[in-house]
């Protein structure tokens, strides 16, 4: 972990509309489409479902943002999907992405998770080069159909 990370850093999971709120300008980095009056709204209904939103933290400033849930597939058993994982542009390459990572990886190890996993965006090269560094590999190709009402 840098230097920047280790400084008055904390890692802990949104338990509040508050703490909600605050991760939205992080989290819009990466979900360019979200709307911040639906971000608490859809945060909480997702948490019915088990997603949990943790995030760091560093001199007051919340810095990087992880959606995440546990749950069970046939093919990898119980499991810790990220849905989201994003730090801040003011803030890469400090460390703050690699801690919250390590941090979530750690959790699955405690919720006796089988498999971590994540998607990541095709165009995301540099995410990319990061999971790698941190010794994840591409196992999958994931496919989508957007489907319209």
């Amino acid at each position: 972990m840098k230097r920047d990370a280790k400084r008055e850093t904390s890692i802990k999971i949104a338990e509040s509309d508050e703490e909600i709120r605050r991760c939205f300008p992080v989290m819009k980095q990466l979900r360019e489409k979200l709307a911040a009056e639906e971000f608490t709204k859809r945060v909480t209904e997702q948490a019915r479902e088990g997603y949990k939103l943790a995030f760091v933290e560093s001199g007051g400033q919340i810095v990087a943002v992880a959606g995440f849930r546990i749950y069970h597939m046939l093919a990898t058993g119980r499991t810790m999907y990220v849905d989201d994982l994003v730090t801040d542009e003011n803030a890469r390459s400090h460390g703050f992405g690699e801690a919250l990572l390590k941090w979530l990886i750690e959790l699955s190890r405690k919720e006796k998770c089988e498999m971590f996993s994540l998607d990541s965006g095709t165009h995301r090269r540099r995410a990319h080069r990061f999971y790698f560094a941190q010794g994840m590999h591409i196992a999958n190709y994931h496919f989508e159909l957007a489907i319209k009402s």
